[in-house]
């Protein structure tokens, strides 16, 4: 099938990829030249595991290429659309402006019979917008795919995902009548994913409405849990329980399960925010004050969880971050990524050099993006670099390579053996035995054995002066 795929960032470089990798005929547009460029050298511009395999092989064997120029999506008999969605600039609401200039870009070059499916997350009432711009096509079929992907294993999620949904005109009873447009978005989508149907993946059809709402109500979900947790890391604290067994104890209950339900700074990037926002004001024009009020709640305490991070470090600085040398483990807003959109690790280390600590950041991956996104605050790619000095270490973002740190040679490198882990990811056993003050949050008990340690041996630390972060 020869498809087209409108939009080459996360979404639809992993997409355009995937659909090329069982067997189709794949261009990828972007607006972007110097994107397209790269990604048509079979390299992707961002750090995707997996993705530059797949891009390699597709450039290799000629059924993937990338091109800034529409005209080349002349002769595909379906298009995705996969360009961006973000928040706007003036509202919590999505900005939809580059989903309507592509659509609008596809439209002189659609075939008779074409069908445009949108994999964007998007709010209610998308796809009767778009029905307007392709107006003047009735012939053209519309349909709705959302997709499912996560950073960091978006190659895996794509070829082997959890469920197929489609949003079709007059979804699955139309869908089941063999000459409605229902039918034949199904059928083509049907195609499309032959190779992962016949391989058993649950499939939904759907009315439009409930594929435009279904990504955001499971990110909503998927917030939830995390900020539920985070709560309770809060009420932990205070009791003296410990959130890390409390969440291992729910989770082995079948009805809540354990995933998203580990306590830690709480969930960035470019989608969960977003998205819970983007509800909101859903909700809200529809009238569903409950929805509203209670993704606000999630957003707030999510955001909270970066301030109450801030606090403790403060704590395991004697109760002042001025002067002193902090190293933050971690830049990118979840491991395996380099995308730092909302990177909670950030927020924090912002907030910590806006305190006046000599903040040094480390990431494997994102260094480069953060320092042009934050270039008042100091990076360094070695980790050992990074740590030198350092009076407080941070882990803001779980890496596998920060999880399998040796405590004794990282405690070599520092100037004082203290640890926040935000995550809650290390093993804080070994850390302890290493000679460090670890700190964890929702850990009252470890909390309570190691505060006085770190506070007096903050007082007892000698000021000595860092390079500015």
């Amino acid at each position: 099938m020869k498809i087209s795929v409108i939009g080459c960032g996360y979404l639809g470089a992993v997409h355009a990829a995937t659909l090329a990798s069982m067997g189709h005929s794949v261009v990828g547009i972007d607006v972007d030249a110097a994107k397209v460029a790269q990604l048509d050298r079979g390299t992707a511009p961002f750090y995707e595991p997996g993705l530059d395999e797949l891009l390699r092989d597709g450039r290799a064997n000629g059924r993937l290429a990338f091109s800034t120029n529409f005209a080349d999506t002349a002769g595909a008999e379906l298009h995705f659309l996969c360009v961006g969605t973000p928040q706007s600039k003036t509202s919590d609401g999505a900005d939809l402006s580059y989903l309507v200039a592509a659509t609008q870009a596809l439209l002189p070059f659609l075939a008779p019979r074409a069908a445009v499916v949108g994999k964007s997350t998007v709010p209610v009432g998308t796809v009767d917008m778009l029905r307007g711009v392709l107006a003047g096509r009735p012939d053209v079929l519309l349909g709705w795919n959302p997709e499912f992907l996560r950073q960091g294993t978006a190659v895996k999620d794509s070829l082997v995902p959890d469920r197929l949904v489609y949003g079709v005109p007059g979804g699955a009873d139309s869908a089941r009548h063999p000459d409605s447009a229902g039918a034949a978005v199904t059928a083509a989508l049907d195609t499309v994913y032959a190779p992962l149907i016949c391989a058993g993946i649950p499939r939904i059809i759907c009315n439009f409405a409930t594929a435009e709402l279904i990504k955001s109500a499971s990110n909503a979900y998927l917030a939830t849990k995390l900020s539920f947790i985070n709560a309770m890391a809060e009420l932990c604290e205070a009791s003296g329980a410990d959130v890390t067994e409390l969440g291992e104890a729910m989770g082995l209950d079948p009805r809540i399960g354990g995933r998203y339900l580990h306590a830690g700074l709480g969930f960035g990037g470019g989608c969960l925010p977003k998205d819970i926002r983007s509800l909101r004001v859903q909700a809200a024009a529809l009238g569903v004050d409950s929805v509203d009020a209670w993704m606000a709640t999630v957003d707030g305490i999510n955001q909270g969880q970066r301030s109450r991070t801030v606090e403790a470090a403060r704590e395991l600085c004697g109760g002042q971050l001025g002067g002193r040398r902090v190293t933050v483990l971690g830049a990118a807003f979840k491991p395996d990524t380099d995308d730092i959109r909302d990177s909670p690790a950030l927020d924090v280390a912002q907030q910590l050099a806006d305190a006046g600590a000599h903040v040094t950041v480390t990431d494997p991956a994102a260094i480069n993006n953060a320092w042009l996104r934050y270039p008042q605050l100091r990076f360094e790619a070695s980790t050992e670099q990074a740590l030198d000095g350092a009076e407080l270490v941070l882990l803001l973002t779980e890496w596998e390579a920060y999880r399998g740190l040796s405590p004794a040679a990282a405690g070599d490198l520092v100037r004082r053996r203290t640890v926040l882990d935000a995550r809650n990811a290390l093993d804080a056993a070994a850390w302890a035995a290493a000679g460090w003050t670890v700190r964890g949050l929702g850990r009252a008990e470890a909390q309570a054995r190691t505060t006085s340690q770190a506070a007096s041996q903050a007082a007892a630390a000698p000021g000595r002066p860092a390079s500015a972060g």
